[in-house]
């Protein structure tokens, strides 16, 4: 029954958008309560991650899978703009809904420097495609929510992540 679960949500997002790249559309934050968005994590050690560990910094929250293209390729910018901003108060997850086994065969084969987190409320964030970002300011407000990738690492993306964790309010 799981299998066919899995198959049908992975029929759905090709379907619907896996690859697409579209900036005018934004996930759906509505469906976050409060400050702080009611993202539920474990680590791939099955313990709870909880974001108000980290209020007063940047959190910088990107959905993938392992079987998406687009999530894929966007890694390397990812990995290349959390090293640029090594130095400042940001942090950098990514997010999977897939089973903590699969995340962790994953990062054998493939090498980059990332706290993968396993998401447990996927269907609640009402996320519309893979990949989908989130930035949420040092507040703890979700202040930047986008479906499709990017190339975090361009100095254009570099700045709006500089310019909200300058945000304290």
């Amino acid at each position: 029954m799981l299998r066919v679960i899995k198959i049908l949500l992975f029929s759905t997002l090709v379907l619907s958008g896996c690859r697409f790249n579209n900036k005018d559309k934004t996930a759906d934050p509505s469906k976050t309560e409060g400050l702080l968005p009611n993202i539920q994590l474990v680590d791939l050690d099955n313990k709870i991650v909880r974001l108000d560990q980290y209020k007063g910094k940047t959190i910088f929250i990107n959905f993938w899978a392992t079987w998406c293209k687009p999530c894929v390729e966007e890694m390397p910018s990812i990995e290349k703009a959390q090293s640029i901003m090594k130095s400042k108060e940001i942090v950098f997850l990514l997010a999977s809904s897939e089973g903590i086994d699969e995340i962790k065969e994953f990062c054998k084969n493939h090498i980059y420097q990332f706290r993968y987190v396993h998401l447990e409320n996927g269907e609640t964030l009402n996320l519309q495609a893979l990949p989908t970002t989130f930035i949420i300011n040092p507040m703890g407000k979700l202040v930047f929510s986008e479906m499709g990738s990017r190339n975090w690492d361009e100095s254009e993306n570099i700045n709006l992540i500089k310019n909200i964790t300058k945000q304290h309010d």
